[in-house]
């Protein structure tokens, strides 16, 4: 602007403020408006003459504007109850200001040393008591390692959820089972869609998944926005859908992204992870070389493009579906109402019409491609399956990878289908199987895309975090701005500082049968002793006023030798009891702690000395 613009504008100003002014108004040059300005920023002294004069000049000084710059924002905390140095049992707790929102709430399968556990969650104690503060639970997808938990957590605390609707119907399906359906609230969203929870803003993004209706969050709080992408992989040629919304992660990622949480469980992977239309052109195959077999195709429940892609096949052969095992029979019924599987009319049969179609003409769809015990797979495989028998007519397709941990039961079971003669296509054979996870490739791109201050890799074991924590360092990030967690872990982000809190209450929850945490370590450590070494019973009847033996001791073994083979064995173990009992008698040892220990020790050192096993022993004592 001129100078003489300048001048000008100045005197307009001059005489706006000239205007309605009092008798007792004071008017200003150029000079005393200056002299006030400068007046109003000294000290704090002055603050009767600054009170006066700024009612006479039209800006006053910008007092509440200097304030704002030096107002910091609030933090946000996130804690981990699961999901970090495990696969599965995925469950990450927002807290900002006084609100907590949920994403996913996951479950795992038991190891090998889990012995007889049925499933394991988290530790909902932190949940329990923050109740108050949740303002609902967001999921991802419906995988069982992000929506497995739920029943087991509305059971104890009843908070909205929100998902989009396949995931809800998964989810209203295992709501049923537990009869807690008519008690929760489900809330339908759709890629896209932006809902508010306390103070934070949800966005959902649509990604790509080995299960339609996948999302990830953009999660807009005052302390920052926290992009947290579930599990995603970038699939430009989707068998169902759009491929994943890489606009919408760039635009976030301008406005500015204070923390990353990316998955990590392909992580270890380089390049890019293949499109799912690849296992088509391999299914295609396999059907045109099985043409005088029955085909079986084991595969995970949830993944619905696959089962399309082998219902497609199977029409296009003109083959008959069938499902076997319950939990794919409810996720397929989920599909199909929902309209996320297409299934051509009269091509479905029920599992009893087997017997009337030719071996060649059938498509049996069925789980077990983890090797599950009780899974139609394993059933069959061991001759356990009420309907199905496998034999050598049959071309078996085991269409999934093993999740880390169930590499041996799958060669089990594939070991057992060989000896019955089936042909069977199982791993990385014939490209059946693609990943629903992104690799090294894809995982840069989605870190350039939005370009966060700070990272959390997720979702894996160590070795699968670290290695994300490494590309992401190579990407050009400082490693004092990347944090690697327990579960248990909770980690406080502000603009200005990444660090590590207090951990809270967390770890693994096991479900046996109706039992939700009544199996713990010791339990555990039992039932693998009685595995491992067996059980002797050592039951006899004692005096009440004496302590000498009336009855026994009766010796029973389970476990641990064959009784009629090691007669000489037990005979010894009844005599050593017997001197045990006798002598406590006779030194007026009554206390029953007491004579059991003695018992438990003496017998030990004795099957030991003469075995080399350490049974565990188990004395019974009654007083008659």
């Amino acid at each position: 602007m001129s100078t003489e613009n300048k001048k000008e504008n100045y005197k307009l100003k001059q005489n706006r403020y000239s205007k309605g002014k009092s008798n007792n108004s004071k008017q200003f040059t150029k000079g005393s408006y200056s002299s006030v300005r400068a007046a109003a920023f000294k000290s704090t002294d002055n603050s009767e003459n600054i009170q006066k004069d700024k009612k006479s000049y039209r800006k006053k000084p910008n007092y509440r504007g200097n304030i704002k710059k030096n107002i910091q924002k609030p933090s946000v905390k996130i804690a981990f109850l699961g999901g970090l140095n495990e696969i599965g049992k995925n469950i990450t707790l927002i807290e900002c200001e006084n609100d907590i929102v949920i994403i996913d709430c996951g479950m795992a399968f038991p190891d090998g040393d889990m012995l007889g556990v049925d499933l394991v969650i988290p530790d909902f104690s932190y949940v329990e008591q923050n109740y108050e503060r949740i303002k609902g639970i967001i999921l991802t997808h419906g995988h069982e390692d992000h929506i497995g938990g739920l029943p087991f957590l509305l059971s104890k605390v009843n908070v909205p959820i929100y998902g989009t609707p396949l995931t809800l119907g998964l989810v209203g399906n295992k709501l049923r089972e537990h009869s807690l359906f008519n008690k929760t609230q489900l809330n339908e969203v759709h890629s896209g869609d932006t809902i508010k929870l306390g103070c934070m803003s949800i966005q959902f993004i649509h990604v790509n998944h080995s299960i339609p209706d996948a999302v990830a969050f953009a999660i807009h709080t005052p302390a920052g926005t926290v992009v947290h992408t579930g599990d995603f992989k970038i699939d430009c040629t989707p068998i169902r859908g759009e491929m994943i919304d890489l606009s919408s992660f760039a635009k976030i990622g301008d406005e500015g992204v204070l923390a990353l949480l990316a998955e990590s469980t392909n992580a270890e992977r380089p390049g890019y992870t293949p499109t799912e239309r690849k296992v088509s052109d391999s299914l295609d195959n396999l059907f045109r070389s099985a043409e005088h077999y029955r085909i079986i195709i084991a595969t995970f429940a949830s993944n619905v493009n696959r089962v399309q892609q082998i219902i497609n096949c199977a029409e296009k052969y003109g083959r008959k579906v069938a499902f076997s095992g319950r939990s794919m029979v409810n996720y397929m019924e989920v599909a199909k109402k929902l309209g996320y599987l297409t299934i051509p009319e009269n091509i479905l049969i029920d599992l009893d019409m087997l017997d009337k179609y030719m071996p060649e003409q059938i498509v049996l769809v069925t789980t077990g491609s983890q090797g599950e015990p009780m899974s139609a797979l394993s059933r069959m495989a061991y001759s356990d399956h009420r309907k199905v028998m496998v034999g050598e007519g049959d071309f078996i397709i085991i269409s999934a990878n093993p999740i880390p941990g169930n590499e041996k039961t799958v060669g089990n079971v594939v070991d057992e289908l060989l000896k019955r003669g089936c042909k069977v296509v199982y791993e990385s054979m014939y490209d059946v199987h693609v990943s629903g996870h992104a690799c090294q490739e894809e995982l840069k791109i989605i870190h350039r895309l939005v370009k966060p201050k700070y990272f959390i890799p997720v979702h894996g074991e160590q070795k699968h975090l670290r290695k994300h924590a490494d590309l992401a360092e190579y990407l050009g990030m400082e490693r004092k701005n990347i944090f690697i967690g327990d579960v248990g872990s909770v980690v406080e982000i502000n603009e200005n500082y990444i660090k590590e809190l207090a951990p809270v209450q967390a770890g693994k929850v096991f479900v046996d049968g109706l039992g939700v945490g009544d199996v713990g370590s010791i339990v555990l450590r039992d039932r693998k002793h009685l595995g491992q070494d067996g059980l002797i019973i050592i039951v006899a009847s004692l005096d009440v006023y004496d302590g000498h033996v009336i009855s026994g001791p009766d010796i029973v073994s389970r476990g641990f030798v064959y009784v009629r083979e090691s007669e000489g064995l037990l005979e010894d173990v009844k005599k050593l009891a017997l001197s045990i009992l006798e002598e406590c008698a006779e030194n007026n040892v009554h206390e029953w702690g007491l004579i059991k220990n003695r018992i438990k020790d003496d017998v030990s050192k004795l099957i030991s000395q003469r075995t080399r096993r350490t049974p565990m022993i188990l004395p019974i004592l009654q007083e008659v």
